[in-house]
Formats: structure tokens, C-alpha cells, sequence
């Protein structure tokens, strides 16, 4: 009966995207009513519910940025986003792998982020990757064997990082024509971003790029390299011309935020065409990081407020990794939202912390689900009663000495096999001095924090009974 309501609803599917673009204003929210019938989980009901209310608001940013998408993109991006984003990912996907967490008793994930390479052609500073050796690389068969994987689990979102995965073009244009039920993204520095790549994630559909920017021309370059900037807006210039599908991505540190977190800033990479962008924070990975580049309290402080208030003002979908935790209940990483796979295959709980059991290469995706270190991480999720103190290495450094000593997890860092609690270390006074700021925003964010869980485990209860779900164990 389940896979019966999927075929039907991939042939609803395939109604709405033929006449979707036609008249968005009138289509978008008939859409949302076709959907409806086959959105199985409460959440997902109540998010195709806000985007008809969004239509019906024309002062609404979001309607701006619905109205944006179906000007400034190709109609087969538009209408892959439809079919694999909202029904295969968020409908379809989200309800299996709700039944999967309850039957292997783990967190399964909605994303996977892998690096089909760590060779890079740049050298950024702060760079996540900038630890692994720049030789290592997955194979075509292991891209896709993730990906097979992951899909009998529900999971069809994949991002790419590396390393730059534009190093590796071919596979992955190919990895998404053959898995055109997904949804690809690839963080990229845009410089080897030329018209016949352009021209491939049109054909293709379902890939996004989005592009690592760090503010205007000098902040850009002085992690980037001289010359990036100029680079990455051209490729920029390439996306929005042939309507391909692309956001940013932005590092915050002590240095930029001046540049990286100004309306003009994000009123730039809105006229480029970025229809969504991504806020990190500098971590201080490496014997030799550079703790000066750190965030102080204020600068993150600042981060909160304004990307907050963008979202109120402007026709762009953003997210700020760390200053979202109230939205998410916490850290996602350790498979809860997402995991990280790097090109030597071992299976990490996040692109930042460098900690594993196991080897892609050696065991299957849901054992590494059920690993050590991944069980450590949702035994303690969330890792803080304040949702503004979600990470367990930059906010609760404790956590991540005990879940890795517990877990016997080793480095994964083959240049520079970092100590955890050499590295935790680092971050004792960084989360001491955050937490009096943290604690302040979040008298003011607790009590809709709870409010919304409450909605959200109301509906989890439903869900299991509608899916036929056992609690886990």
C-alpha cells in the first residue's frame, strides 16, 4: 500500500511541475493542495501549509524569493527541486527514514556530506580539509554504493566538499544523472567553474553549487588567495545566466565580519542570483590553527541578530550553522541531520570534528550509523539545555573529549593527528567566554524554543502511529 501511494504520488508529481510554472502565484498554492494528500509526517504538512500562506502575502520576502526562483531559473531545475527536494527528500524520504531510525535503533540522517577528493587547487585558511592528505579520493564505485546505500535508508540529499569537487566534474555530473531521484550540492571555490560545467548542472537539474565567498574583494582573498573574488563572481555571473541553481557559502571569523554579515553584502549576492546562503564559523582545526581568527562573543552575538533580521527582509533562504541550534534542537551532526564521509572513506560525525571507528570502504553505511562514535553523539544530543551552545567542540568541549575517549574513536587528520584533548582544549575559554552571551539571547529565545518542540514532538507521536513506527529502544 506504501509503495502504491508513492507511485501515485510520483505521478501527482509530475502533474504539478508541468503546469507550475506557468502562473506561480495562482499555481504554487493548487500545488501545495496536490501534495498534501501524500506528505505523511506532520512537519512536512505544516511546511507545505506556510508556503500557501507565503503566496498569499505579496510584502512576504519568501514570496519574493518563490516569485525570484520561477524568474531567474531553468524550468527543469524548478522542477527537480519539486519532484526530489520536496517530494522524494522531504515527503517521501523523511518518512522512511523515520521507520529506519526505530529499526536499526540510530540516527539516521537526511543529508550526507562526502568529498570525492581532497586535492584542492587552492589553500584556505581555516579550511576544514586543510588536516587530510590532499592524495586521497573516492572512487566512482564508492560515490555511488553511499549513495545506493542512503536512498534504502530515505536519504536524497548529498553535498560535496573536499578537497574541491570540481576537481572531479565528470563523476559527479554523472552521479547525478544516474541518481536524478536526488538532490546534489557541492561547496565549491568557483574557480574552475566554466560554460560546459555551467551547462551540465542545467542539463542534469538537480545540482546546486554553492559557492565559498567571505565578504567583498580583500575579505575574500585573505583566506582565499589573490584573485579568488573576481573568480568566484564570475562564475557567478555563468550560473545566473543560464539558469543554474546556486548560493553561497561564508566563513565568519574575527577578521570579516564587517564584510560578511552587511545588508550590502547580501543585497550583492542576491542581484548575482544566490537563492540561499550558509553562515560557518571559523574553527581552530590543527596544531597550528590560527586561534586569533576565532569569533569573539560579540561577533557571533551579532551574527544571530542580523542573519535574523535578513530573513525578515530579504528574497534569500539562509542558514547560520551554529546560531540555528534552537531551530534544530541542538547539533545536528552525528548522523541526527547530516554526517561526513572524507575522501580516505572514514565516516565522521561532522565535517568539523576528525574523530571515527570506521571506513566507508569496510563497513556498510548503517553500521557506520551504529558505530561507536555516532552512538556516543545521540546518547548526549542535545549537548546543551540552551540550543545556542549546540556544538560539542566550540561550545561544550567537554562533551567531544568524553564521546571521543568513550567511543575510542582515533584522528582521521593523517597530516596532523590532533589530540582530541589537544583540541578541546582550544576551546575551554572560547565557550566560557560565550556562554554568558549565550545564556542572555537565550532568555529570550526559551520559551518559543519550547513551544516549538512541543509542536514538533506532538507530531512525532502521530507520525509514528501513522507509519506504523516502534519507539526505539
Amino acid at each position: 500500500m506504501a509503495n502504491m501511494k508513492q507511485a501515485v504520488g510520483t505521478q501527482v508529481v509530475k502533474q504539478v511541475v508541468q503546469y507550475l510554472g506557468k502562473d506561480p502565484e495562482r499555481n504554487v498554492p493548487r500545488a501545495v493542495d496536490m501534495l498534501m494528500p501524500f506528505a505523511q509526517r506532520g512537519h512536512m504538512q505544516r511546511q507545505l501549509l506556510s508556503v500557501k500562506k507565503i503566496m498569499s502575502e505579496p510584502e512576504n520576502n519568501y514570496h519574493g524569493l518563490v516569485l525570484r526562483a520561477f524568474s531567474e531559473l531553468a524550468p527543469k531545475v524548478r522542477n527537480q527541486f519539486v519532484a526530489n527536494f520536496v517530494y522524494n527528500s522531504a515527503m517521501v524520504g523523511n518518512a522512511t527514514a523515520l521507520k529506519m531510525k526505530s529499526k536499526y535503533d540510530c540516527n539516521v540522517p537526511w543529508a550526507i556530506l562526502m568529498d570525492p577528493t581532497s586535492a584542492c587547487n587552492l589553500h584556505c585558511t581555516g579550511c576544514w580539509a586543510a588536516e587530510y592528505s590532499k592524495k586521497d579520493a573516492m572512487d566512482f564505485d564508492t560515490l555511488d554504493s553511499i549513495i545506493t546505500q542512503g536512498k534504502a535508508l530515505g536519504i536524497y540529499f548529498y553535498i560535496y566538499s573536499g578537497g574541491e569537487p570540481t576537481m572531479r566534474k565528470k563523476d559527479i555530473i554523472e552521479l547525478a544523472r544516474k541518481h536524478d531521484d536526488c538532490v546534489f550540492l557541492a561547496f565549491t571555490n568557483g574557480t574552475l567553474v566554466d560554460d560546459a560545467f555551467v551547462n551540465d548542472l542545467v542539463d542534469v537539474g538537480n545540482f546546486a553549487l554553492a559557492f565559498s565567498i567571505e565578504g567583498f574583494e580583500d575579505a575574500t582573498d585573505f583566506r582565499r588567495g589573490n584573485g579568488t573574488y573576481q573568480k568566484v563572481i564570475e562564475a557567478m555571473d555563468r550560473m545566473k545566466k543560464a539558469g543554474a541553481p546556486f548560493g553561497f557559502s561564508a566563513c565568519y571569523h574575527s577578521k570579516n565580519i564587517e564584510s560578511v554579515g552587511s545588508d550590502a553584502f547580501l543585497d550583492f549576492l542576491v542581484e548575482k542570483g544566490c537563492m540561499f546562503g550558509w553562515y560557518f564559523t571559523y574553527m581552530p582545526l590543527g596544531k597550528d590553527a590560527n586561534l586569533d581568527l576565532i569569533a569573539r562573543p560579540e561577533q557571533r552575538e551579532y551574527m544571530f541578530h542580523w542573519v535574523r533580521r535578513m530573513r525578515e527582509e530579504k528574497p534569500i533562504f539562509l542558514l547560520d550553522f551554529w546560531n540555528d541550534g534552537q531551530y534544530v534542537d541542538g547539533c545536528i551532526a552525528g548522523g541526527k541531520s547530516y554526517l561526513h564521509i572524507n575522501a580516505a572513506g572514514d565516516v565522521e560525525p561532522c565535517a568539523f570534528i576528525h574523530y571515527s571507528n570506521v571506513n566507508i570502504h569496510d563497513v556498510s553505511l548503517i553500521d557506520a550509523l551504529r558505530s561507536p562514535i555516532f552512538q556516543a553523539y545521540r546518547k548526549r544530543q542535545p549537548f546543551n539545555a540552551n540550543q545556542l551552545k549546540p556544538c560539542p567542540l566550540l561550545d561544550n568541549p567537554q562533551m567531544l573529549r568524553d564521546i571521543v575517549h568513550e567511543a575510542g574513536a582515533h584522528s582521521t587528520q593523517p597530516v596532523d593527528e590532533e589530540d582530541v584533548d589537544e583540541l578541546a582544549a582550544k576551546c575551554d575559554s572560547v565557550s566560557a567566554n560565550w556562554t554568558p552571551v549565550a545564556d542572555k539571547l537565550w532568555a529570550g529565545e526559551e520559551q518559543k524554543y519550547k513551544e516549538a518542540k512541543a509542536v514538533r514532538e506532538k507530531e512525532n507521536e502521530a507520525d509514528k502511529v501513522v507509519l506504523g513506527v516502534e519507539d526505539a529502544k
